[in-house]
């Protein structure tokens, strides 16, 4: 050692391949998280109130504050967070994907019984998530020190991050947590300790706990005092079984282990679950991994217990405060949130999470209005300015064009405006990045086409405007044309996912409906529901469906659509308990007469949605 730098510290941080200290700054303004949809009243309320006759009118509340679930990168959804909301969150809670090589798939139930397959990740899920480990240990570290370094600016000053990690890697985060919040900053390493029998190993000794890691932004942050001074009736509300009494009088009940098969059962003490009294210390070994057919779980294989999510929010927050999770999954920390009185903000880059997460909020009695927003036409932006934006406005969309056609495997074709490639006998027409596909678009994509005596277009969209596929359809039939609309996946804007060649252009699923009219207003009915693209649908997906219902796992009606945001106004949904759905809406009355749009929204059971327009002429 040189003894010239004895005096020298080290500067505190974990070093890996290629580490960047500066994150890459994405300027995105707050407005770039666009509103989708709007939901006003949860069903569990609805069906609540319902045949009362002072019933809470769902259109009638206070918009100053909603809720908002957000699908999208969490790096861009909090850069455009960043503008209104930067020092502003008491508390945020993540479990980010922490297993090398972990499947992250959920489970799909299918139809009205409890018919289960697994639904494998998206590309896009798989690449952000699983395949970040693509590239070894470095990759993820860095994933997570770039979201770390945001989640930190967004924090108020007396505000707390919890980070939920397990033995992989913990080590490396908990410095990584040092390096941006402060040594001095460090609250507490949590372990959760899962209860049930350990097995005997001539190895190592089973891994039955994770860490959870609080940090506070300053030493401004302050605790709420949390006891385990629970009553009789908590612990058996925590449990969630059934109470038995043995002939001495003890209260026991029925724990469980292993996963699928193989669960073994055995007896356990009421007394002995929780300690009374006393504060609560940082080993928790008195909460359930969610096991089995626990009634909380909705096909997430990592979900989180709520009543450990209470303890954090409790702990850390008040009634009122923001809570925010950028690592949704199935939602138990906005849930618990919701439950808990504060208000929330959650994100994640899949699709099918935010469904779940939406049904999980419409079954909370009296949740709060919540909005649902996503980031793509900025996100998309983005993406062309640092891969075409450097060249004149005319020679990036040549690029952009072309690398579209590229990847639909088709050739250039010069000469018009709106048909811009030939697929085999197929003219081609692609949408632009920021903005939907219009019946416009469309409508001159398919004179170009007559024009040029071709029978066949394509288009290619990222988006569409809503309602769009019935009016095509017609125009195309009229003017002797068949005509497909393709989605662009967002997995086109992933470099791997393109040098992989993982790119797949879905067909638009569509919907027929019939609407009755009744001395009790309007009802809308579900006739059919189609898939194009079976061929893509798991095998051992299609066997189970039995009728065209089966694919349809949500939809929810817009009565007076307006051309910009959708309101659900009315939902039918399966659930795990009630693997139901009404296929017709409960009767709308309007109370003026004149011309309306209503808006259906379907969404399947892999998260995809489909939208259809009727006109309604009230009279």
């Amino acid at each position: 050692m040189n003894d010239n730098n004895n005096d020298k510290e080290l500067p505190l941080g974990l070093y890996w391949k290629d580490k960047r200290t500066t994150v890459d700054r994405i300027v995105l303004p707050f407005q770039s998280l666009e509103v989708i949809e709007t939901i006003n009243e949860s069903r569990a309320t609805r069906e609540k109130e319902k045949g009362t006759f002072f019933r809470t009118d769902p259109n009638a509340v206070d918009t100053s504050w909603r809720n908002k679930l957000i699908w999208g990168d969490n790096k861009y959804v909090m850069s455009a967070l960043l503008e209104q909301y930067a020092g502003k969150i008491d508390l945020i809670y993540i479990d980010p994907p922490f297993a090398t090589g972990a499947n992250f798939s959920t489970t799909v139930e299918i139809g009205d019984k409890e018919i289960e397959v697994t639904k494998e990740a998206s590309a896009i899920e798989e690449l952000a998530y699983r395949d970040t480990w693509g590239k070894g240990l470095d990759s993820f570290l860095q994933m997570m020190y770039d979201r770390l370094v945001l989640m930190r600016e967004l924090i108020k000053e007396d505000g707390f991050i919890c980070v939920h990690l397990d033995y992989r890697v913990d080590s490396y985060i908990r410095i990584i947590l040092d390096e941006i919040f402060g040594t001095e900053n460090f609250r507490n390493h949590i372990i959760w300790h899962y209860p049930g029998r350990e097995r005997v190993s001539t190895t190592k000794f089973q891994s039955k706990h994770d860490s959870i890691f609080i940090y506070g932004k300053t030493d401004k942050a302050r605790m709420n005092p949390v006891t385990k001074d629970w009553t009789k009736e908590d612990r058996v509300k925590a449990l969630r079984r059934k109470i038995h009494t043995d002939e001495n009088g003890k209260e026991w009940f029925w724990e469980t282990r292993g996963q699928a098969s193989g669960i073994e059962s055995y007896k356990r003490f009421l007394d002995e679950y929780v300690e009374k009294g006393g504060a609560l210390n940082d080993v928790w070994s008195d909460i359930q991994f969610l096991r089995g057919n626990h009634p909380e779980r909705v096909g997430y294989d990592t979900q989180k217990p709520e009543l450990l999510l209470e303890r954090f929010v409790d702990a850390l927050s008040n009634e009122g405060d923001l809570v925010a999770d950028f690592f949704c999954g199935s939602g138990t920390t906005a849930a618990v949130a919701e439950k808990l009185g504060r208000r929330w903000i959650t994100s994640d880059i899949g699709r099918y999470a935010l469904h779940i997460a939406r049904k999980r909020f419409l079954e909370i009695d009296d949740c709060k209005p919540f909005e649902i927003l996503n980031i793509g036409k900025y996100e998309r932006q983005y993406w062309q300015t640092v891969n075409f934006g450097k060249k004149t406005p005319e020679q990036s969309m040549a690029e952009y064009i072309a690398f579209v056609l590229k990847l639909y495997k088709a050739e250039a074709l010069p000469g018009s405006p709106y048909i811009h490639g030939k697929k085999g006998n197929k003219l081609v027409h692609i949408g632009g990045v920021d903005a939907p596909v219009t019946f416009g678009d469309i409508q001159h994509a398919l004179e170009d086409t007559r024009r040029m005596k071709q029978h066949e277009l394509v288009v290619l969209g990222w988006e569409w405007e809503m309602g769009l596929h019935d009016v095509v359809e017609q125009e195309a039939a009229k003017a002797g044309i068949k005509l497909t609309l393709l989605n662009i996946p967002r997995e086109a804007m992933d470099k791997r996912a393109v040098d992989a060649g993982d790119i797949q252009f879905f067909e638009l699923a569509y919907l027929e409906t019939e609407v009755k009219k009744s001395a009790n207003g309007y009802q809308v009915k579900l006739t059919d529901f189609i898939i194009p693209n079976l061929d893509l649908i798991p095998a051992e997906v299609k066997k189970l469906i039995k009728k065209w219902s089966d694919y349809i796992d949500y939809w929810s009606v817009d009565w007076d659509y307006k051309d910009d945001t959708f309101h659900n106004q009315w939902q039918s949904y399966r659930t795990k308990k009630d693997r139901s759905l009404e296929l017709i809406t409960d009767p709308k009355q309007y109370a003026q007469k004149g011309d309306y749009k209503v808006m259906v929204k379907v969404i399947d059971i892999f998260g995809n949605d489909t939208t259809h327009i009727i006109e309604l002429n009230h009279r």
